[in-house]
């Protein structure tokens, strides 16, 4: 996670108890349901999709849908006086309500809001340009181009949380980009600034680029070799504001990160390079990144380095794989995977016992370099994704942490510590 602000602040779960009733609550229509025609010819349709209305000809089609994510845990640390694990054992990590709308081929509008996010409560708020041919042109606050495992959306993510090494992909920030793709490859380029949440001219500017290829990939895009290379410089505004970069051990829930570099006050940049190689064959799938990241300082000071990154693998028990999408609907999140399918006969509420996934994962990260002893960390995760319905997840994830800690993070002297963690989510999308 990175931060920079003036005065750093920690960041804590929100807390809605009420969310457990929610997701029990919430449930999708068996079938679609459709209205009768309007007095356009626009018609009205409730699905798995959400809300869909849809003008003849393609004119013009709006959609309604929504996520809601509900993490629930505990956890251990084996050492005396670190105090509270979690905040709380139980919280809302995203409650979204997301529109779309099309205008005939060429123009795609798409905004979401996170009830659940007081900071960053704007996710994607993005227009989008697909009058050329296999080209993409976007403009708004959007995810950078940068990191297979950022850009796969969190609905469809292996785990409940990505890895350490997300620490430092920039994720999203308002800017600009185009994107071009052809069967097996992908490329976007892109300049941003800021969040349009925290200020898009206080965070400097951004350019970050991201190719990819796919040197295998089968007729129905289920059986593919996927390798990626991303780059990104950030120049920083000599304001005295801190750079902070921090992870929370893979769960939403922990009260505060093991690493953590303190605050970084002269950083004059932020350079990234990150490389990505996946291979998916059927329903079985092995996944990898590395990132390098590197702080530039004013003043003439040594620059900073640091690293991380992750290997992966998922299995589905029984369901035929995720399908590799190589361009998006709008924006920049080309070349990655997209949600498990549950056929009609898995589905519970068909008489079906829903799909079932595996996954296991080793993930790294070292934010020490000269001065800044950020600490190193070690993750090993272990999960079960259960797929009930269609637009239902449960995921059950067991963390095992082996930590050398930053003394930003803990108030007492210890070289290296060790946490377990399961943490539970209950995820509702349309």
């Amino acid at each position: 996670m990175m931060h920079r602000t003036r005065t750093p602040s920690p960041c804590s779960p929100s807390r809605w108890p009420l969310a457990a009733l929610l997701l029990a609550g919430l449930t999708l229509p068996a079938a679609a349901i459709e209205g009768m025609p309007g007095p356009f010819g626009e018609r009205l349709t409730i699905d798995e999709k959400g809300i869909t209305l849809k003008f003849p000809d393609d004119a013009a089609t709006f959609r309604i849908g929504g996520r809601l994510q509900l993490d629930f845990g505990t956890g251990r640390v084996q050492q005396r006086g670190f105090g509270t694990v979690f905040d709380t054992p139980i919280a809302v990590r995203r409650s979204w309500l997301e529109s779309y709308l099309t205008l005939g081929k060429e123009i795609e509008l798409a905004f979401q809001y996170d009830f659940a996010d007081p900071v960053r409560s704007v996710q994607d708020a993005v227009v989008a340009y697909k009058g050329f041919k296999d080209v993409i042109i976007a403009l708004g606050n959007m995810k950078e181009p940068f990191s297979l495992n950022q850009l796969i959306s969190d609905n469809n993510t292996l785990f409940a949380e990505r890895s350490l090494a997300d620490a430092f992909a920039p994720a999203r920030n308002f800017g600009f980009a185009i994107g071009t793709h052809g069967d097996r490859w992908t490329a976007v380029t892109s300049v941003f600034g800021g969040n349009i949440n925290t200020g898009i001219e206080n965070q400097g500017v951004a350019s970050t680029t991201r190719v990819t290829y796919a040197p295998y990939l089968s007729e129905d895009k289920y059986d593919v070799l996927h390798v990626g290379l991303a780059g990104s410089y950030r120049s920083l505004p000599n304001d005295g504001s801190a750079l902070t970069l921090s992870s929370r051990s893979e769960a939403f829930l922990f009260a505060r990160p093991f690493v953590n570099t303190g605050s970084i006050r002269d950083a004059a940049s932020i350079g990234r390079v990150g490389l990505e190689a996946a291979w998916q064959t059927g329903p079985f799938r092995l996944q990898a990144e590395y990132i390098l990241t590197e702080i530039g300082r004013f003043g003439g000071a040594p620059s900073l380095t640091f690293q991380g990154g992750y290997i992966q693998a998922g299995l589905l028990l029984n369901s035929k794989g995720r399908r590799y999408s190589i361009a998006p609907n709008y924006a920049t999140e080309y070349a990655v995977f997209s949600g498990v399918q549950v056929e009609e006969a898995q589905r519970v509420s068909r008489g079906g016992t829903g799909v079932f996934e595996l996954g296991l994962r080793y993930s790294a990260i070292d934010l020490q370099d000269r001065a800044i002893r950020g600490g190193i960390e070690h993750d090993v995760t272990a999960g079960v994704n259960w797929y009930p319905d269609r637009n239902i997840r449960f995921v059950f994830d067991y963390v095992r942490s082996h930590t050398s800690p930053s003394p930003a993070s803990l108030n007492f002297n210890r070289r290296t510590i060790d946490a377990d963690v399961f943490i539970g989510r209950a995820q509702l999308y349309w």
